[in-house]
């Protein structure tokens, strides 16, 4: 059976526009393998999921980035929405937040739009991966290779890097990412 039991993983999100099924069903995931989720944003308080364009739940913010290290944690997971991860970028807490995982070589799974912010982290150059189609070119011009595939995972670089496509790969994107931060040293 694989275990997250003693993990401590991050979900590092903006104070608006996260996915709400992108954020949710990786949280039980890793709760169900006995880890700890824990929600990172650049504010305090709490952040405002969507379904799609329609506003959701809300959900408690437990660190704020700039005031927390990956350090503390053993993975992270960069959900999407539209909002979300363009929002991220533009703040250089959580850019920096992201970029100690890579520095440190540990895991990190990504969904949909996520990759957004690992293109402000200057993190995705040679390594492979997947996304909504539509940052497909944003991508690779941060020097990464695309491919069109349900879930990714890439251990061409510090860490491993797992990603997927869209809500309809969560299921595979839960069990990959789980599987790998349960087996990572990182």
């Amino acid at each position: 059976m694989i275990t997250l039991q003693g993990r401590t993983v991050a979900f590092l999100v903006a104070p608006v526009g996260v996915e709400q099924v992108e954020l949710t069903q990786p949280w039980q995931a890793v709760a169900e393998a006995g880890g700890t989720p824990e929600l990172v944003s650049t504010k305090a308080g709490r952040v405002q999921a969507f379904r799609h364009l329609d506003r959701a739940d809300t959900f408690a913010v437990d660190a704020v980035a700039g005031e927390v290290h990956a350090d503390r944690y053993d993975g992270l997971v960069l959900p999407g929405g539209v909002a979300n991860p363009d929002l991220l970028r533009t703040v250089p807490e959580a850019v920096a937040f992201v970029r100690q995982f890579f520095d440190q070589g540990k895991p990190v799974a990504v969904i949909c739009h996520g990759p957004w912010t690992l293109v402000e982290a200057e993190v995705l150059r040679g390594r492979t991966l997947t996304s909504w189609p539509g940052i497909r070119t944003d991508l690779v011009n941060a020097g990464a290779t695309w491919v069109d595939e349900e879930v990714h995972v890439c251990t061409d670089g510090p860490n491993t890097l797992v990603s997927s496509r869209k809500p309809g790969d969560l299921a595979v994107f839960c069990d990959t990412f789980v599987t790998r931060f349960a087996t990572s040293a990182g």
